[in-house]
């Protein structure tokens, strides 16, 4: 199968950034009196975004803990951000073809990250949560950042992210599923149900370069 049009996720993709959510959400629960979570923790249990679950958290309270949230990760995200292993080689490889990425992570901290690691003129869009009408799961997402490229969402289009949620958001849209790494952190290969999978982003490396050639 070769794409069109390459689409990514964003944390636990390309990027590590869970220490710093990590250390907001911490700040969050401290003030709620709530047991504090382990980067693993966060790993196994973020997955929506933040105005998606919030309310469910934290009830009335949620704005809030979203405001405090918010506040802490802009002191310390960007400290804290370093590529996964093997991002660097898998974006240089997708080099030919469009790119984009869509994410859960609020589309302020998104691109501050995206401009900081100074991949910016990768991509042709950058959409986090709360840019479109509605976040991941709903395929709003995908279909925004496929405007400025004037693509249909289709089995040509890969979206590629680390866990079923982002699975099922590529399928919602009509466009291939494709897991990088084992989603461990996730319930595994098997729960994600890829169309496509690649054991981490050097295999996905390798693979877009063998298509190149």
């Amino acid at each position: 199968m070769t794409p069109s049009v390459l689409l990514f996720d964003w944390d636990n993709t390309l990027v590590d950034g869970w220490a710093a959510i990590t250390a907001a959400l911490n700040a969050v629960f401290a003030a709620h009196a709530m047991p504090a979570w382990s980067v693993a923790d966060t790993r196994a249990r973020v997955r929506g975004s933040l105005r998606d679950t919030f309310p469910g958290m934290f009830g009335e309270a949620w704005r809030g803990a979203r405001d405090l949230f918010y506040a802490t990760l802009a002191d310390q995200h960007l400290d804290h951000l370093r590529p996964m292993p093997g991002a660097i080689e898998a974006l240089a490889a997708a080099a030919p073809w469009p790119q984009g990425v869509v994410s859960n992570k609020a589309g302020k901290f998104l691109r501050a990250e995206v401009a900081h690691l100074g991949w910016a003129p990768r991509f042709a869009a950058v959409v986090g949560a709360g840019d479109a009408a509605a976040d991941k799961p709903d395929p709003a997402p995908i279909r925004l950042a496929l405007a400025p490229l004037r693509h249909p969402a289709d089995a040509s289009v890969w979206y590629l992210g680390d866990t079923a949620l982002d699975m099922r958001t590529a399928r919602a849209a009509g466009c291939t599923a494709v897991l990088v790494g084992d989603a461990a952190h996730d319930g595994g290969v098997a729960r994600a149900d890829p169309d496509l999978h690649f054991a981490d982003a050097h295999a996905l490396a390798a693979h877009l370069a063998g298509l190149r050639r």
